[in-house]
């Protein structure tokens, strides 16, 4: 079971890190996410 969990955690490191392959790509994507939490806290 261990070494399914470090096996999935790897692919979803993998997966995040492939979707935003840079600092400023993620850093966009953080700005996105907290716009959003902002957004809905308004409401």
């Amino acid at each position: 079971m261990t070494r399914f969990a470090t096996a999935l955690t790897l692919f979803a490191a993998l997966i995040l890190l492939s979707a935003c392959n840079t600092v400023q790509g993620v850093g966009k994507d953080l700005k996105k996410a907290g716009e959003k939490i902002e957004e809905a806290a308004k409401k």
